[in-house]
């Protein structure tokens, strides 16, 4: 179990918005999760916008990874349960480890805003090279949820008994 320190330690955080309809002007998602971590102390080092094509989203993310200056990835969109939602099958083969837990409490969460609607959410984490992955739907109240009630603790090295600083680049 990581330890938690006494200083908050800013992350260099990549965000993806996936989905074959935004562009930048009507990309809110991405927009709440730049002006997020960057508020929480982060600094936003890309963002992108990319076709919900599971290899163009592999393709980013692979880069992002193997960027050593990059701690933490976001990711909104493409976690639905539609045959054209593909973020889940793009991350899975690049995680060494899957945060389980994560998909587990957004869905809990979510629960108590769209009922069993939730269960078509297929938000996921994960460990790759050192860089945290969240990726959640591509609604900006999903990303507001998963922001305010996972994500910021987790990505704040203050936060007890554990948080993920320890286990990636900073």
């Amino acid at each position: 179990m990581s330890k938690a320190s006494s200083e908050f330690q800013a992350l260099s955080v990549a965000i993806l918005t996936v989905s074959d309809r935004r562009g930048e002007a009507e990309d809110s998602s991405g927009e709440y999760l730049r002006v997020a971590a960057s508020e929480a102390g982060h600094h936003v080092v890309a963002r992108q916008i990319v076709k919900d094509n599971r290899y163009q989203i592999r393709a980013i993310v692979s880069q992002w990874i193997a960027d050593d200056s990059i701690g933490a990835v976001l990711i909104n969109g493409g976690t639905g349960f539609t045959a054209g939602d593909n973020t889940p099958e793009a991350l899975q083969p690049l995680f060494d480890r899957e945060i389980e837990g994560f998909g587990e409490l957004f869905r809990m969460l979510s629960f108590e805003d769209i009922g069993t609607a939730t269960i078509q959410s297929r938000a996921l984490a994960g460990m790759a090279n050192q860089t945290v992955i969240f990726a959640v739907p591509g609604s900006t109240s999903a990303c507001k949820m998963a922001w305010e009630h996972i994500i910021s603790a987790q990505l704040d090295a203050r936060n007890r008994p554990c948080n993920f600083i320890p286990h990636v680049r900073k």
